[in-house]
């Protein structure tokens, strides 16, 4: 997947009409819905690269209920999205997080951990769950490895080939990928604290029958208590039971997958209606409990509100509309079909 060019941090502010926070799915189409209304956007996200959840932890999985696509890849859906708007030239700010949002001349001032600077007359708040990082095991040194022999998710499942992966988890994504990396990797092994695992029925099926098959081995029930390795290259894991005898395996990758850590961040001090971790929005609009920034896809809270990538589009859709009075002040709105409109060359 190509990604956007971010733009270098300057002394003085960029000007734009809409500052979306978050490039993930519902981020990037909210651009194409922005531009179709004649707005600019600029968009900033913690991640370097664009495609929120879908490109950090799950680019490879199929998607399956994105209207008109049977079946996509999460990093395939992203491209699309990054085509549908690259005719609107949006400006990325990745790999830097908004710490500080506030009113300013008729609109909103942004600031950014890379010290970047946005004057917004509206803002929409895309990021997804928040802010968000892995949950790490306690192992001492761990750190040195994170990035190369140890990472918290799989971007491109190649760099397992004829590799020996341990994989430490118990739910959907350490199962997913045992199942997937059997296939190529030379040897893979799943450390569970538990014999039963957290994830869909068949896949434990499958799961246990490459175990029979000894295509997998089942370290259960057992947990990580070392790594073994010159603090770049890893060399083995060792394990512990539950009795406290401890195992030593062979490894070039580990894998930990124990979920997330999820939090709103600095959104937390915005000022917003929040409900359970989430930002409050009238659902015909979009718009929080302060005029001017709006909410769309998972972070947005509503009655008979529905966690789905679909749902994100058709919010990023009403909020770009309702918007667009403070973008363009007494003009008015003369809504339109996409058909009929058509879309601007690039």
């Amino acid at each position: 997947m190509s990604e956007p060019a971010a733009a270098a941090p300057a002394a003085a502010p960029f000007v734009t009409d809409v500052a979306i926070v978050g490039a993930g799915p519902v981020g990037l189409f909210a651009v194409f819905e922005c531009g179709m209304l004649n707005m600019r956007c600029h968009v900033v996200d913690a991640l370097d690269a664009a495609g929120g959840q879908c490109t950090a932890l799950y680019p490879e999985k199929p998607i399956y209920d994105i209207p008109g696509y049977p079946r996509i890849g999460a990093a395939e859906l992203v491209e699309k999205l990054m085509e549908q708007a690259r005719p609107f030239h949006p400006v990325f700010h990745l790999g830097q997080q908004v710490t500080a949002l506030a009113a300013a001349d008729g609109g909103f001032r942004l600031a950014t951990t890379a010290g970047t600077a946005i004057t917004a007359r509206a803002v929409l708040i895309a990021a997804g769950v928040g802010a968000f990082g892995p949950n790490r095991p306690p192992i001492a040194g761990i750190e040195a490895y994170e990035g190369g022999a140890v990472r918290y998710l799989v971007t491109r499942r190649e760099d397992f080939r004829d590799k020996r992966v341990v994989i430490a988890g118990g739910g959907d994504s350490a199962v997913d990928w045992a199942l997937s990396l059997a296939e190529i990797a030379r040897s893979v092994t799943v450390v569970h604290r538990r014999g039963r695992f957290r994830c869909a029925p068949e896949n434990a099926a499958r799961l246990k029958a490459l175990a029979e098959a000894g295509r997998i081995a089942l370290a259960v029930p057992c947990q990580l208590d070392a790594l073994e390795g010159d603090g770049k290259t890893l060399a083995a894991v060792v394990l512990k039971s539950l009795d406290g005898g401890t195992t030593r395996i062979e490894a070039d990758f580990l894998l930990p997958f124990f979920g997330l850590a999820m939090t709103l961040g600095p959104i937390a001090g915005w000022g917003l209606d929040l409900e359970r971790n989430h930002v409050v929005v009238d659902p015909s609009t979009g718009q929080t409990s302060t005029p001017g920034i709006y909410a769309a896809g998972d972070i947005a809270h509503y009655q008979g509100k529905l966690k789905l990538i679909l749902s994100g589009f058709a919010e990023a859709a009403q909020a770009a509309h309702a918007m667009h009075a403070r973008v363009h002040p007494g003009e008015a709105l003369h809504f339109e079909y996409s058909t009929t409109k058509g879309v601007p060359a690039g």
